[in-house]
């Protein structure tokens, strides 16, 4: 066995009739070119796992938010189907532990691009929706999907800098500001420490490899302590 597929199937709660529908899934362009053609990329199955993904989510928003406006739930469904929201699914899977990479893709931090975790995750689901249909596909995918959706839909892009934002302009004398607090580690790996500050009060902190992505963390930290999901 090419990768340890039970492991697989214990973590989606799925058992395939056909494992050849996985091991596709699983399969990078990368190391279906070294096989040649012994095996077949996971592109084809991304290409319709992306439909069955955005049916099954349009359903569910449809169903489960009467109350908002055509614009409103378009905008939902980019957030939860977009490359970082399914990177991030792909994470909760450990699904890069299960990948089959060529050797260059292994040896360039192949199994944690967020680009090749998110086609493998929608790959999967196409694995599931052919060997088992459109319900198993269904559980598997709302597994995944919040229950309650953030008023603030800022957050499910995971940009928690807007989101914070939106929520102090309701008061317009108040302004936030963020500070870089200290910076540490070689140039080509630095760790950058930043605070948000809500009128000079520290409200949050964060780090990151990069100053955008602390300040990120920083107000993801501030919303949560106000009380926001985050």
């Amino acid at each position: 066995m090419e990768t340890d597929i039970m492991e697989l199937e214990k973590r989606i709660g799925y058992h395939f009739q056909n494992e050849e529908l996985i091991l596709e899934a699983l399969s990078h362009s990368s190391y279906a070119n070294e096989k040649k053609k012994g095996r077949n990329s996971n592109e084809r199955l991304e290409f319709l796992g992306d439909s069955v993904l955005s049916v099954v989510v349009s359903q569910y928003l449809f169903e489960h938010y009467k109350e908002l406006p055509e614009g409103e739930l378009t905008k939902i469904r980019a957030a939860l189907v977009c490359e970082k929201s399914l990177h991030k699914f792909a994470l909760k899977i450990g699904l890069g532990d299960f990948l089959l990479l060529g050797k260059g893709e292994e040896h360039t931090g192949g199994r944690v691009r967020p680009s090749i975790l998110a086609d493998a995750f929608e790959a999967v689901i196409a694995a599931v929706y052919l060997d088992g249909g459109l319900e198993p596909a269904r559980t598997h995918i709302l597994h995944f999907i919040p229950k309650t959706i953030p008023q603030n839909h800022a957050v499910l892009f995971g940009d928690y800098k807007t989101a914070l934002q939106e929520v102090i302009q309701k008061n317009p004398e108040e302004k936030i500001e963020y500070v870089l607090r200290g910076e540490s580690g070689p140039d080509h790996n630095k760790t950058f420490v930043v605070e948000v500050c809500l009128n000079s009060n520290v409200i949050g902190h964060g780090e990151g490899k990069s100053k955008k992505e602390a300040e990120q963390q920083a107000a993801c930290e501030a919303l949560s302590l106000m009380g926001y999901e985050t």
